[in-house]
């Protein structure tokens, strides 16, 4: 495999990322049985694709009425889908450019839009998240989310004081960071962020100066909004606001520390009117609590209160296993 890192860029989103992974790679025991042999970042209907790193496309047209682009990069090959293509058979492309547009019909993610990336060396699938440092993942970060159940890694380093603001007035956690049981579907997984108490239709708030690089429906997260703060205190920071019931600003939008960026809603699954409050620090999904002001809301957020609205990842799309003679080497099979 290249080496991490070695000019492979992301092929939707901020080239660097962090991606948003809604369905994480998961190859199947044995060759033919069922198994997700990539992973899906989600993006929005019409997004540009870009290529992940240098090579040569070797296929570039619809499968099964989705459109599906190959390229060989020697040893490897990735594959993206569902994509209308704007490159061609035998077109030479470098890291970083673009390859087509992002289809909606035939998304693992329906309603929702996603990509599916996939990697093969000679025979054998193998997660395309390696190429570009992201490695085994067991946290999907901006879109439907877990992959696991294991506990998540050691939280990023947070500053010593603070760093955000809280995106709402008064703010009360109802349901903190870390592995739980889930009151929905019983599943004991991570919760991925904190859930905070906020009427219908109540004002949020952005965390912190930046930039909107996403607003959509984001499957169980509902209308979702996410922001680059680009680095605070150091490290690459970006926030999530989920279950919103309206959107205030649109994405690539620059946003000041305060503004009101959307409304509080129960959108996608959800149990009641709160916010769904996430963050990425050098492009992992950590606690935000500490790196919001201490207030009242820390005896709340120690105490785990009852937690009053939650929500659930959409379960793993998986696939069954194909014959592999005589088609194209893409990554969903």
């Amino acid at each position: 495999m290249p080496p991490t890192n070695a000019g492979w860029v992301y092929p939707v989103g901020p080239p660097g990322g962090p991606a948003e992974v809604v369905n994480g790679f998961d190859p199947p025991e044995h060759a033919w049985s069922a198994g997700h042999r990539g992973v899906d970042l989600a993006a929005t209907a019409g997004a540009e694709v870009r290529a992940a790193g240098p090579g040569t496309v070797t296929y570039a047209a619809p499968i099964a009425g989705r459109g599906v682009v190959v390229i060989d990069h020697g040893t490897l090959r990735t594959s993206y889908e569902p994509v209308t293509p704007i490159v061609g058979v035998g077109d030479e492309v470098g890291a970083g450019q673009p390859i087509g547009v992002l289809e909606s019909a035939g998304s693992h993610c329906t309603p929702a839009a996603c990509l599916h990336w996939g990697a093969r060396e000679g025979e054998q699938y193998t997660d395309p998240l390696a190429l570009v440092g992201g490695g085994p993942v067991r946290l999907l970060p901006l879109g439907p989310r877990t992959l696991t159940g294991d506990p998540p890694p050691p939280p990023s380093q947070s500053p010593e004081s603070g760093g955000l603001a809280w995106p709402v007035a008064a703010p009360r956690v109802t349901s903190p960071y870390g592995m739980r049981v889930h009151p929905i579907t019983g599943e004991r997984k991570l919760h991925d962020g904190v859930d905070v108490a906020a009427a219908c239709g109540a004002p949020i708030r952005a965390s912190a100066a930046g930039r909107v690089i996403d607003a959509g429906e984001r499957g169980a997260y509902g209308l979702q909004l996410t922001v680059d703060h680009g680095r605070v205190r150091g490290a690459p920071l970006s926030t999530s606001y989920s279950h919103l019931s309206a959107f205030s600003v649109a994405a690539g939008q620059p946003i000041r520390a305060g503004q009101v960026i959307g409304r509080a809603g129960t959108t996608g699954l959800s149990t009641g009117c709160h916010l769904h409050f996430m963050l990425y620090a050098t492009g992992r999904v950590t606690d935000p609590v500490p790196w919001l002001p201490a207030a009242s809301v820390a005896t709340t957020y120690l105490a785990k209160v009852p937690r009053e609205a939650d929500h659930s990842r959409r379960p793993t799309h998986r696939t069954s296993a194909h014959p592999e003679r005589n088609q194209p080497a893409t990554g969903r099979r």
